[in-house]
């Protein structure tokens, strides 16, 4: 640890924030215009060094190296205009959350497109030109191109800021970013201006990959890898504010090369290694600074879209046909193993599509009657179970045991973070639900001891009498489907009406005595309650789990489950768990480029049906009875 080092850790810091602002200065910009919370930014990133190390190899390593990096930067600027224009420009009026689904199947078409013009191996960029060896700092060796990176990070934050504060556009920007409603009714074309914003923020993004072509090989993973990153800054800094994000990105790239700096340190006789914080120090940095200041270092609260979809009607009672169809429908479901005893798959396949419809409805729980959007629900599916895995190899408890209590393990991890959570809203609340998620992540994922670390845990299987997948197929379709007849109880109980009565207005539940955050706290202990018996059912019936249960994809997937099927109703998440694990499975075993007939597929059925396939079945149903909406 000496002073050298310390400095050219601090020097590696710089060159890495300047990366990473590039990408968030990118995302804060289209989100402060156009509400869309841009899961394929990370994507552009991607294109944006793929597309380079292309160009470069067409225009030549010398003179043509920087114009093939300008060029890529301008193509992925074009690229977003486009997928703007002829994607997002469609769905600005539909509920926000749809368009964050619409923006998700794009990342997952986006990966299978680049896989298909480039391959999987990593392609590693050539030097730069005139920048390709070193200096010396305080007499170790610093690389030259890390130095023009950190130069790079304050031009672009000035140049944008010129465009901000000196240009009609930029003054149209800041408008709309304050109201764009009112910029439209000013006679500005609304459309254009996000379509130039959409396209300015993909070229900052595809620039920011375009210059890691000399420092990182080109891999398919850096697009869900960036935006984790890109989030964070964007968060940290303030939703919209181009300065935090700089701020915040020079924050976490300092503490994250401190920690490298510090590597493994001995306090009080125990052995700390800071480098491996290096995988959750950014999450750790927005769930403590969302705590201090909820609205980020330079934020502020976003004034509220006008546009939120339609207007949600009050949940209400079965009809009798649907009490009909539920009864034939869990008929079906009884007598499943029976009609598919010649496809032991296919029990296998009902018990994943029973355990995601748990999984999805404790998600449906907090987001849709409770308003409250959760970016780390995987978190509690993850914590119940690993605390069914834990508790029957660590303690020799019976699995029977262990499936009761695994889901009280899920609720203590709810009570904790829903305590921090409750107390922000929007994406505030969720992007801190997703750092929590990451924080357990890490902490199962480095824990080699006591939960396996990488290798997770094996042989949990369950009790001799349920070895047979038909008794365990039937008893997960017991347990799921009285935790989903719960969860609906609960909804309709006292409880539920004041749950839904915070989430439609804060002020008026409040005014006739309800304790809104207590009961949005209840709520989270709830829906992580029954997450966790989703994560011990899922653990028993794989005999092994891995900390994948609980990443950042696990409760992507979630969120597509419920927005797929319908926030606004009661059967959303079923519906929704189902068609997209079926899916899921059907594509990926049909075609090398799953994800992208996927990711189209959820586009179609995003602009087929914008309130989700179970509420717009609910809406035809409604008009063919002839009862107004």
């Amino acid at each position: 640890m000496s002073f050298s080092g310390f400095i050219v850790q601090l020097l590696n810091g710089l060159a890495g924030a300047s990366s990473l602002f590039l990408v968030a200065a990118g995302l804060s910009l289209i989100f402060g215009v156009t509400r869309i919370v841009n899961f394929a930014h990370g994507s552009f990133f991607m294109v944006g060094i793929y597309l380079a190390y292309t160009l470069v190899e067409k225009l030549g390593t010398g003179l043509g190296f920087w114009p093939a990096l300008a060029l890529a930067a301008v193509g992925v600027g074009v690229l977003g205009a486009l997928i703007e224009v002829v994607l997002l420009r469609r769905i600005y009026k539909a509920p926000e959350l749809f368009q964050l689904l619409a923006t998700f199947a794009l990342v997952l078409v986006i990966k299978d497109a680049v896989l298909w013009l480039w391959g999987p191996d990593e392609l590693l960029g050539p030097r730069a030109p005139g920048l390709s060896g070193s200096v010396m700092i305080l007499g170790r060796q610093f690389p030259s191109y890390d130095l023009f990176l950190i130069v790079v990070g304050p031009v672009v934050l000035a140049l944008v800021w010129l465009l901000l504060t000196r240009t009609r556009f930029g003054t149209l920007i800041r408008a709309a970013t304050q109201d764009r409603e009112m910029v439209s009714a000013l006679g500005i074309n609304q459309a254009w201006l996000f379509t130039a914003v959409f396209g300015l923020g993909a070229l900052l993004a595809g620039l920011g990959g375009a210059l890691q072509l000399p420092r990182e090989p080109a891999t398919l993973e850096m697009d869900l890898n960036t935006i984790g990153s890109a989030f964070v800054v964007v968060v940290v800094g303030g939703m919209g504010s181009i300065p935090g994000a700089y701020a915040a990105a020079l924050l976490i790239a300092e503490i994250k090369a401190i920690c490298i700096w510090l590597g493994v340190v001995e306090i009080f006789g125990y052995s700390v290694s800071f480098s491996k914080l290096t995988l959750v120090v950014d999450f750790l940095v927005m769930a403590t600074v969302l705590v201090w200041r909820p609205w980020g270092l330079f934020g502020k609260p976003q004034a509220p879209s006008r546009y939120v979809g339609m207007q949600e009607e009050p949940l209400r009672r079965a009809g009798k046909p649907y009490l009909i169809a539920a009864a034939v429908f869990g008929l079906v479901l009884v007598a499943m193993p029976l009609l598919t005893a010649g496809s032991p798959y296919t029990t296998v396949l009902m018990i994943d599509l029973l355990i995601a419809a748990l999984f999805a409805a404790s998600l449906h729980f907090i987001m849709g009657p409770a308003g409250m959007h959760s970016f780390g629900h995987a978190a509690y599916f993850g914590l119940g179970a690993y605390g069914a895995a834990l508790l029957v190899r660590a303690s020799g408890m019976p699995m029977e045991l262990a499936l009761v209590l695994a889901p009280l393990v899920a609720a203590i991890g709810a009570f904790v973070y829903g305590w921090f959570a409750v107390r922000l809203s929007g994406v505030y609340l969720a992007m801190l639900t997703l750092a929590f998620a990451q924080i357990t992540w890490a902490i199962t994922y480095q824990w080699d001891a006591f939960t396996g670390g990488s290798n997770g845990l094996t042989g949990v299987w369950p009790a001799e009498w349920l070895s047979d997948k038909r008794i365990y197929y039937w008893l997960t379709l017991a347990l799921v489907g009285a935790s989903v007849l719960w969860l609906r109880r609960v909804l309709f109980s006292p409880f539920g009406y004041a749950l839904r009565a915070g989430r439609d207005s804060v002020l008026r539940a409040d005014a006739i005595g309800i304790d809104v955050k207590r009961m949005q706290w209840a709520a989270f202990v709830i829906a992580g309650t029954a997450a966790g018996l989703a994560g011990a059912l899922y653990a028993f019936s794989k005999g092994s789990i891995s900390p994948e249960s609980m990443s950042v994809g696990k409760s992507v997937d979630g969120l597509v489950m419920v927005l797929l099927g319908g926030i606004q109703t009661l059967a959303g998440p079923v519906v929704g768990a189902v068609t997209f694990t079926w899916l899921h499975d059907t594509v990926a075993r049909n075609t090398d480029y799953w994800r992208a007939m996927l990711g189209g597929i959820i586009l179609l059925l995003v602009l087929l049906f914008p309130q989700g396939i179970a509420g717009s079945a609910k809406l035809l149903f409604e008009r063919v009875r002839g009862v107004k909406p």
